[in-house]
Order: structure tokens, then sequence, then C-alpha cells
């Protein structure tokens, strides 16, 4: 018996509003207009395949959810990784380049500093 791993399923992009349901008469005007829609799809509906079924009721939650929730919009970050970062680390991968090449104790000195340094960098970076 062989066990095989299934493909993640894509998501359409961004997530729903959701909070917006907290509030009572968003609540209440999306349920009217996924009731309406799906209503309507159930007198076109009668003799249609599962799948397609089941494809139209899925875009009328979608279409409706997006009409009356509207999309979650995601939080911007701070773009705290720079040119200045791009450069130390390019400095820590010139000296471990130089330390492969002469594995001499100085260099392996200067890449361990230099990683201390990176890391101390990296952290202030994230926290301010």
């Amino acid at each position: 018996m062989v066990v095989r791993k299934q493909a993640a399923q894509k998501s359409d992009g961004g997530r729903y509003n959701l909070r917006k349901l907290n509030d009572l008469e968003v609540r209440k005007q999306y349920q009217i207009e996924f009731t309406n829609r799906f209503a309507a799809l159930e007198i076109v509906s009668e003799d249609e395949d599962i799948n397609r079924g089941w494809e139209s009721i899925k875009e009328n939650l979608k279409t409706s959810a997006t009409d009356s929730l509207g999309m979650h919009e995601m939080k911007q970050h701070k773009p705290w990784f720079d040119k200045e970062c791009l450069g130390i680390l390019d400095q820590r991968k010139q000296a471990k380049m130089q330390w492969i090449q002469d594995p001499s104790q100085s260099n392996a000195d200067n890449v361990n500093n230099l990683r201390r340094e990176i890391s101390r960098h990296f952290r202030e970076k994230g926290i301010s």
C-alpha cells in the first residue's frame, strides 16, 4: 500500500473581514444577500450535476462575502531588511569564503566575530 501526499489546496488570495459580522446590520445584510443568492440557485439548478452545483454554491458564498464583508487588509510591516543588511551579509559571505580557502584561526575568528555582529545588528533592527 502506497500513501501519497496530496497537494495543498490553493487559496484564492485574501481573507474575508469576518470582524464585520460582529456588527448586527452587516450580519443581517450578509444573511439576506446569501439567502437571496441561494434561493435563486435552487430555482435554476434542478438537474445539474453535483460538482457544478457545488461550484455554484461556492461562488455564491464567495461573492456575497466579498460584497457584504469585504477583504481583510493585511498589516503592513516595516521594511527593516535594507541595503545595510545586504552589505553586512555580503561581508559575512566574503569572510566565510576566505575562511574556506584558508582555514586559519584568524579567518575563523573573523567569521565568528562577523556572525555575532550580524546577529546583534538584526536583533536591534527587529526591535526598533
